[in-house]
């Protein structure tokens, strides 16, 4: 659960033209990641730079990479005391810990130990021994955050733990960035940031969005598939992101609380409809760590919530409320 460091493609926008003359987008680096908005016909540089100020406030707040932020702050008074944060990283914090135990402990903010021992974010990432993966392993443990909502304070109980938002704060970032918008008036936009896609309000000609989907054994830009919707967040979560071969064997950063191994259960990709980006970010990851049967069952569970789950096969599951068509006949649907 790290911010990206690389350019992700993992969804991609078609449109049923190429944009249209006078419509244009902002791109910048923030969170790790590429980020970009587009605002159509409407757009002003005033709001570019108003939603790209909030952006970038989000990620000094909750970024592991800033020695400052409120996240840096917390582990690095691990097993000490106490942090008040921003109310904004308190909630964060607060929505992870709940989908925490709403998975079973299989989306876990508390990862921070094992990402940091695999090194699955930086140059030289290695597969750890066995016991070096055993002594961490209980430092991973959502149970061990304290919060403290009259304070804003978060407080990890035990030194050495570590929280990693990555796989929730982006969301929170292009959540908050919509909402912008929308308070803007805008009638029809695209929010990007790196692959958490937020589309709003609607085409000109009515139709609904096409959202490309990263076809997990495919280069950049490569989708198979392509799905409908009208305005949604979308969100997938899937091994090609980040990953490296050791000794023949192939790892990628999707790391399971359980045994702080890459999850292992035939799933390459789980991609995650619904209104809410954040969330959408949790749901993903513990769908892909829970596995199918498990994932499916936490997705239908959440009303107003559609999935879809890729396999190492090719094979793909659709949830009934999503409208996807395969554009890649090397991929089925079981």
């Amino acid at each position: 659960m790290v911010y990206k460091r690389i350019f992700p493609f993992f969804l991609i926008i078609f449109f049923s033209a190429c944009i249209e003359q006078g419509e244009f987008s902002r791109t910048e680096f923030a969170l790790g990641t590429v980020c970009t908005v587009t605002l159509y016909e409407q757009g002003k540089n005033s709001l570019y730079n108003d939603i790209f100020s909030r952006i970038r406030e989000i990620e000094n707040l909750m970024s592991l990479n800033i020695s400052s932020s409120d996240i840096s702050r917390i582990n690095s008074n691990a097993g000490i005391k106490p942090v008040s944060v921003h109310e904004n990283t308190f909630k964060v914090i607060e929505r992870a810990v709940y989908f925490a135990q709403l998975s079973g402990g299989a989306f876990d903010p508390a990862i921070g130990p094992i990402v940091s021992l695999w090194g699955i974010s930086g140059d030289n990432p290695r597969c750890p021994s066995q016991e070096e993966i055993d002594k961490i392993l209980p430092l991973v443990n959502w149970r061990n955050i304290e919060l403290d909502a009259n304070a804003n304070s978060v407080f990890l109980t035990q030194h050495g733990m570590s929280l990693d938002l990555g796989a929730i704060a982006k969301g929170y970032a292009a959540d908050a960035a919509a909402e912008i918008l929308k308070n803007a008036g805008i009638k029809r936009g695209l929010v990007d940031l790196g692959g958490n896609i937020i589309v709003i309000g609607e085409k000109k000609d009515k139709s609904p969005w096409r959202v490309g989907i990263q076809n997990p054994y495919g280069n950049r830009r490569d989708f198979f598939g392509i799905v409908h919707t009208d305005e949604k967040t979308i969100v997938t979560s899937g091994i090609y992101e980040r990953n490296f071969e050791e000794d023949g064997r192939f790892f990628h950063h999707l790391f399971s609380p359980f045994d702080g191994y890459p999850a292992d259960n035939g799933l390459i990709s789980v991609t995650v409809i619904m209104d809410i980006s954040m969330e959408a970010d949790a749901l993903s990851t513990a769908a892909f760590v829970l596995g199918y049967e498990k994932g499916l069952f936490l997705i239908e569970s959440i009303p107003g919530v559609e999935a879809i789950f890729v396999f190492n096969d090719r094979s793909v599951q659709v949830t009934k409320g999503v409208e996807f068509t395969i554009t890649d006949n090397t991929f089925f649907f079981r």
